[in-house]
């Protein structure tokens, strides 16, 4: 976080034990019969899929159809340039907004979200694009300088791949983690299949033990080393993984890289030892854990456009780059969820209220917003998370 907006408050870590009965492995591997029964490869198959499309933002020679068609890909059409994602049955837009405990009765915000993704391609490709090679200005879409880099922005100053980016961490990996597959609703189903080790047909692992992984898979499907994937942390994918990594490198938070590793890796051996109530209790650390992760870096990208901004000469390049990416992360506030709970940190109606007050300062959108409205919204969101007493600070 940036300097001199935090204070020091006291924290109540404590030293976890394995809980005792439960083989708790060092590594993310488990087998059965000599073989492993672990498999998320339809994570990383979605997470290789967002990668491509997110670079393919950056191509102003992309047709509507050509970005709507990666993201709702039918399986055998050449949508990507790797052959395996095109023979996927698997696209990003069946699993945005979809998990079991925030949509599944929940049809109407789900409609809403997913329009909201389909209108930020319609943005990049009618907005964005035809101003490729036109100096941006308040009012008007183009491109900026951004120290060595140049940015592309709308008329708001909003970069579009950026805003799709971040929001799509919360909209699909964050939100098929915490309200999908590590869900008790999920999980307890199989309960009696697990119980008899009942394999899914023709696979090595049962529904329970296959569900945890998946939810392993959108954090860490893209290691390069799969079974831990700590030495890389913030350097495989541009998604959860990135800032996981992100946030183990700020030293108030240094340690979150194996406390979410080692959630998950125990609540995968405690389905393996069928203890259920250890499980129960790593999906609520995970809850806390990756819902931190968003919360985090909101507060900080809504800063650091505010440093850039509140110059005596503005970069506006910097700032507008690092809140279209705070932008992203407040919209991924919706998909985080409280621990012992089946709530969000924040609801719908309050991150989109927040999303308004970013581009609300005057007609011109991120060109017109104020410090006092970044300290606002930022102060608004550290004061609902408790990461800040339980790492050591807090927002003043």
């Amino acid at each position: 976080m940036s300097a001199g907006l935090i204070v020091s408050c006291s924290s109540d870590d404590s030293d976890d034990v394995d809980p005792i009965g439960i083989d708790n492995p060092a590594t993310y591997v488990f087998e059965r019969e000599g073989e492993t029964s672990v498999s998320f490869s339809g994570q990383t198959t979605r997470i290789l899929m967002a990668e491509e499309i997110i670079a393919k933002f950056q191509d102003e020679t992309t047709t509507l159809e050509e970005l709507t068609a990666m993201f709702a890909h039918v399986e055998g059409e050449s949508d990507f340039s790797d052959a395996d994602l095109n023979a996927s049955d698997k696209n990003i837009l069946g699993k945005t907004a979809a998990s079991f405990d925030f949509f599944s009765n929940n049809a109407t915000d789900q409609v809403l979200i997913r329009a909201d993704f389909e209108s930020w391609i319609q943005a990049q490709v009618d907005e964005v694009y035809p101003n490729w090679n036109v100096a941006a200005m308040a009012g008007a879409a183009g491109q900026i300088a951004d120290g060595t880099s140049v940015r592309y922005i709308t008329d708001k100053g909003l970069e579009m791949n950026q805003v799709f980016n971040k929001s799509l961490i919360g909209a699909l990996m964050v939100d098929q983690m915490l309200n999908n597959y590590i869900s008790s609703s999920v999980l307890d189903p199989f309960t009696a299949a697990n119980d008899s080790e009942t394999l899914v047909t023709d696979k090595n692992y049962t529904d329970m033990e296959h569900d945890w992984d998946e939810a392993y898979g959108y954090a860490f499907g893209t290691a390069a080393d799969l079974t831990d994937p700590r030495p890389t942390i913030g350097e495989d994918d541009n998604f959860l993984n990135k800032y996981i990594g992100r946030v183990e490198g700020d030293t108030d938070f240094a340690g979150i890289t194996d406390d979410i590793f080692e959630a998950l890796k125990l609540g995968r051996a405690a389905i393996v030892a069928k203890e259920y109530d250890v499980r129960n209790e790593q999906a609520e650390v995970l809850r806390e854990l990756i819902s931190e992760i968003i919360g985090i870096r909101a507060v900080y990208y809504l800063q650091q456009g505010k440093n850039a901004l509140d110059q005596t000469t503005p970069d506006y390049g910097g700032g507008f780059h690092d809140l279209s990416e705070g932008y992203g992360f407040i919209y991924s506030l919706q998909f985080t969820r409280q621990p012992n709970s089946d709530a969000p940190y924040f609801t719908k109606a309050e991150v989109d209220a927040f999303l308004i007050d970013l581009l609300d300062d005057g007609d011109n959108g991120l060109w017109d917003v104020t410090p006092t409205t970044l300290d606002a919204i930022s102060t608004s969101i550290a004061d609902r998370f408790s990461f800040y007493c339980r790492r050591g600070w807090k927002l003043k």
